[in-house]
């Protein structure tokens, strides 16, 4: 009887230490991931009934701010988007049904005030017993943002403006978006409402297509194996010549590639970039091998961007590494983007970045600081390198490169008077449909200062019909004149 006693008591006891280490590990080591997590609606009811603090454009355009609410709930204040749709998919909402997202979830705890260094600063306001909130400011600039979307109209697609020598986004739009204001609701049917309405819809209005959708870069990919040919010393700009071909006969297969349109091209580096020929770049993808997918990293292709909107960015992809011998034909189709390769608009966006900041990517994030109530500011977000893609002389050879692609290539369309451009087309074949017309690029070529990549599905307008060059080129040189204050 003892015996049998003893060993329900040890169960009992295994049963109570299980409980308490269950308990610990829910309470202190992943309580800071629950309280963030944007289907903890406790969290949302937790601070809706806080004062909260606006977010404001780089150049103070309010993007979200909370009024005094009107109607007859039990919640004091209304969250209101006076720019709708045009910064949704960055600044996101707060919903006190489904929780919160983009910059009111990334840095919900400096809007309520809740941030150390705000509470520092606010100990007047503790002791008072009023709330202190904190005024997030971005690095998007309302003026860009706006050209970004009139430039796409009621294309799909998005564009993607960064300050190279900071990281910090300058523009980023998506389209189709979609209104945050009924989200943020205080009737929690017709928020539900709001929210099926969104997630039912077959255009995906609610997707961030700019950071959290890929798609088969195309040619734009070229800078990049230009790129990793130099560092690699299988090709420098104007050696080897190679020849001169429409199509380029792929290994382990009976299959081709063509050059755009059935064209014959060749010739070096340099010459090959500003045709845009395929055959080059798909016989350098086969001779890089599996050194590809080790420049490729160095890029960010195959990594996760560190990025200050939540849920974050998605890794863009390219070939499994050590894969070459048993799949060399999707290597020439890594060179020309297409096969295995797949990236976002922003990851396109921070390859020409790299290249036009002497071979380094800095950060990517939509946060530029912190101010109290009174406008003081208390925290700027910091600018720190991301990834050395490359070094400094291939850059400047991919820099120059590029240039000329837009001084007499196919990018002739992103020519700004009085600023050199350095830019690269792409025209990506997709699955069911049109090709993506694509366009990166960076200005001025001789000093960077703006990285924009600008992505139109399907073609858009054009449809069938369009490139990058035709499409895509035009408006990435419309935001850039409007970053550039041209």
């Amino acid at each position: 009887m003892n015996r049998s006693l003893r060993r329900v008591g040890g169960a009992v006891v295994v049963l109570i230490l299980i409980c308490v280490a269950q308990l610990t590990y829910l309470q202190i080591i992943n309580a800071g991931h629950l309280a963030n997590d944007p289907r903890n609606t406790r969290a949302a009811l937790r601070d809706i009934n806080r004062p909260r603090g606006p977010i404001l454009s780089a150049d103070g355009v309010v993007l979200a701010r909370s009024v005094p609410s009107k109607d007859n709930t039990e919640f004091k204040y209304q969250r209101e988007y006076p720019e709708g749709g045009l910064f949704a998919q960055v600044v996101g909402y707060q919903s006190f049904v489904f929780g919160n997202t983009g910059v009111e979830s990334t840095y919900n705890d400096a809007l309520v005030g809740r941030e150390a260094d705000l509470q520092l600063d606010n100990l007047s306001d503790l002791v008072s017993g009023s709330n202190g909130t904190g005024t997030v400011v971005l690095s998007l600039r309302a003026d860009v943002q706006r050209e970004a979307a009139a430039a796409l109209g009621l294309q799909r697609g998005s564009v993607v403006v960064l300050d190279l020598t900071t990281g910090e986004v300058v523009a980023m739009y998506s389209t189709p978006t979609y209104d945050p204001n009924p989200l943020a609701g205080h009737n929690s049917l017709e928020v539900q409402k709001a929210y099926k309405a969104l997630n039912d819809d077959p255009n995906k209005p609610n997707l961030s297509r700019a950071f959290r959708e890929l798609y088969a870069p195309g040619s734009t990919f070229k800078s990049v194996t230009a790129a990793v040919a130099i560092d690699e010393s299988v090709a420098t700009p104007a050696e080897p010549v190679y020849p001169t071909l429409s199509q380029l006969d792929l290994p382990q297969t009976d299959s081709v590639l063509r050059n755009f349109g059935g064209k014959e091209c060749g010739g070096n580096l340099a010459e090959s970039l500003r045709q845009s020929c395929n055959t080059t770049f798909g016989q350098i993808g086969l001779d890089l091998g599996n050194k590809f997918v080790g420049g490729m990293r160095k890029f960010g292709i195959g990594v996760i961007p560190p990025f200050d909107v939540a849920p974050g960015a998605i890794a863009s992809i390219g070939p499994p590494a050590g894969s070459f011998d048993l799949n060399q034909p999707l290597f020439a189709f890594a060179g020309i983007g297409q096969g295995d390769v797949a990236t976002t608009p922003l990851q396109m966006a921070l390859a020409a970045a790299g290249i036009g900041n002497g071979g380094v990517i800095m950060k990517p994030h939509v946060g530029a600081e912190i101010k109290n109530s009174k406008g003081k500011v208390i925290r700027r977000i910091a600018n720190e390198p991301w990834r050395t893609a490359t070094s400094a002389t291939t850059a400047q050879a991919v820099n120059t490169m590029m240039t000329d692609v837009v001084e007499q290539g196919t990018g002739t369309a992103a020519k700004i008077t009085g600023v050199r451009v350095a830019g690269k087309t792409g025209t990506a074949q997709a699955d069911g449909g049109p090709p993506h017309a694509w366009f990166i690029a960076f200005a001025p070529a001789d000093a960077p200062r703006y990285a924009v990549s600008v992505i139109v599905e399907r073609g858009g307008s054009l449809g069938s019909e369009a490139t990058g060059g035709r499409i895509a080129a035009p408006i990435a040189a419309r935001v850039l004149k409007v970053a550039l204050n041209k």
